[in-house]
């Protein structure tokens, strides 16, 4: 774990190389972010992601969106996702599911990406597979901005717990 002072300390390249990996498959946010140091604390950088974000164009956050992989999706299956990702997901269990449990999960992405145009994205970290499956369920009927925003604020779940990983309170 960094300090706050150290990562204030980073260059721009070593910040992006350390911290690039935040936004799945979007180095750019941490690279908006770079330049906002220093921060304060570790919740003033957390929040830095997380705004560098919201000031984003409409279809910067929709890439970023996009990014995402499928939970318990193929690519996770074949391990051709972020680390992150993949550690996430099988602190959860979803690296281990039944045919059933996998078929399930198959069906709600691809009409859930089918209603939305993106995937489904949940903070899966201490969740379980039943609150991720009734997530799912729950959020099907939204409507697209309301799901658009509802991934938004997952991402920046995500974000905060992967930065509190990575840096010292």
């Amino acid at each position: 774990m960094l300090a706050i002072a150290a990562v204030n300390a980073l260059s721009q390249v070593d910040f992006v190389a350390r911290f690039g990996d935040v936004a799945e498959h979007s180095p750019w946010v941490a690279e908006v972010a770079a330049g906002l140091r220093p921060f304060a604390s570790r919740e003033a950088m957390i929040e830095a992601f997380a705004d560098v974000v919201g000031r984003a164009s409409h279809d910067a956050r929709l890439a970023l969106i996009r990014a995402h992989p499928d939970l318990a999706g193929k690519a996770a299956r074949a391990g051709a996702v972020a680390e992150d990702s993949r550690r996430e997901q099988a602190g959860v269990g979803l690296d281990g599911l039944t045919e059933a449990e996998y078929a399930r999960f198959t069906e709600l992405n691809d009409a859930y990406r089918a209603r939305f145009g993106f995937p489904f994205i949940f903070a899966v970290k201490g969740a379980t597979k039943t609150m991720i499956l009734d997530a799912f369920e729950a959020r099907l009927p939204n409507d697209a901005e309301t799901e658009f925003e509802t991934a938004l604020a997952q991402i920046h779940r995500i974000f905060r717990f992967r930065l509190e990983d990575r840096i010292a309170p």
